[in-house]
């Protein structure tokens, strides 16, 4: 949950495996026009190799076209996952590399043959190729460049086998094109991986607490519209308030530097304490809040709230110094389709004021739940009167 650079550097590189998925359209001019010229060439040469090629490059291409379709709506997503970044990129650079081959192959025998005008029209193909491959798939270099070079590299050579010297020409400026292309899309995956390095950065500490590197009230209120408010309503929830009790204390006998340092160390104990799946966020001093979701019953709640006031109860060794405090918790209940931040969190913070001013530690308010099971009742009874008045509906 705190910050960490590998954090930063996943979502980096999830965001330049999303760029892939979006070449669809210069895919499928590519597709068109390979498939298209390999059919003039085996037509005009009666070259039965020619036609296999072009049949080949139809279900290459398909193939590309197929997972690019399939995979954009999964790589689009916003809670895409590296691990399944991962594979969607494995998935995509089988592709690419499996037309870069074809391509390959084709263009060397096709400078193999005779006719003169079908070389042009392989070159235009390949300077194509490579530009596409530059432009759409340079963020990620590996592929980009692996499939620029599996692409064109046969062609040079073969160029330069002739010994004619239009041809020798033809593979020194390829050669050079060829170089140029690679060292500019490096150039352009560093900048922009820089540059999407540096959002993620700032979008993370924009949402992050400076001192603890918990999640903020702003990354509170995205974790819950994203899992709690779109979720099934029936899915039991707690929020929980948390104060430490003789805070003020610490700093002014130890100073500020070891009462920061205490925030951290409490932070990363709750973190300690949670469930999977659950969030701890810093509302600001010495005030944190839990979400604690996915409960099979409210003692799940007490339990946890217990856990809290026990794990905190420990002493903790700040800067040399043993420093005891202890904290209380306040929490209320609800169901997730009856939902509302906002209204949880006063009602938890209402119960928190209870547990302070009354010494019990721990004090929860469940009128939500309550007001949300009257209603089922009420839904249920009415739904049995009009199905005993109307029997037969």
């Amino acid at each position: 949950m705190p910050f960490r650079t590998e954090t930063v550097r996943d979502g980096v590189y999830v965001e330049l495996v999303r760029s892939l998925y979006t070449t669809l359209i210069p895919t499928t001019i590519m597709s068109i026009g390979y498939v298209l010229s390999l059919s003039v060439m085996a037509f005009e040469a009666g070259d039965r190799v020619l036609a296999v090629f072009s049949f080949i490059g139809l279900l290459s291409n398909a193939a590309r076209i197929w997972i690019l379709i399939g995979g954009r709506a999964e790589a689009a997503a916003s809670d895409l996952e590296i691990t399944r970044a991962r594979a969607l990129e494995k998935r995509f650079a089988l592709a690419y590399y499996q037309f870069a081959v074809v391509l390959g192959v084709s263009a060397a025998y096709v400078f193999m043959l005779d006719p003169a005008r079908f070389h042009m029209l392989m070159i235009c193909l390949l300077v194509g190729y490579g530009a596409g491959a530059a432009t759409g798939v340079g963020l990620r270099p590996r592929i980009a460049i692996t499939s620029m070079l599996v692409a064109i590299v046969p062609t040079i050579l073969v160029a330069a086998w002739h010994h004619e010297p239009i041809y020798w020409i033809t593979a020194a400026m390829t050669s050079a094109l060829l170089a140029g292309g690679c060292q500019s899309l490096l150039a352009r995956w560093r900048v922009t991986s820089t540059e999407i390095a540096r959002r993620l950065t700032f979008e993370a500490l924009a949402r992050r607490d400076v001192l603890t590197t918990l999640p903020n009230r702003l990354a509170l209120r995205e974790w819950f519209d994203s899992h709690i408010a779109v979720g099934s309503g029936q899915r039991l929830l707690a929020v929980h308030c948390l104060d430490l009790d003789n805070f003020k204390p610490v700093n002014d006998v130890f100073g500020h530097p070891v009462g920061d340092g205490l925030l951290k160390a409490i932070a990363m104990r709750l973190i300690q304490t949670l469930r999977p799946g659950d969030i701890v966020a810093r509302l600001g001093g010495d005030e944190f809040a839990v979400i604690q979701r996915d409960l099979h019953d409210p003692d799940e709640a007490a339990a946890q709230a217990q856990q809290f006031r026990a794990a905190i109860a420990e002493p903790f060794l700040v800067h040399g110094h043993e420093i005891s405090v202890t904290t209380c918790v306040g929490y209320a209940l609800c169901y997730c389709g009856a939902a509302d931040l906002d209204e949880l969190l006063g009602l938890a913070d209402q119960a928190l004021y209870i547990a302070k001013n009354t010494d019990t530690g721990v004090e929860y308010d469940d009128s939500l739940l309550r007001s949300a099971l009257r209603m089922d009742d009420w839904y249920e009874s009415s739904r049995s009167q009009s199905q005993s008045a109307h029997p037969m509906a």
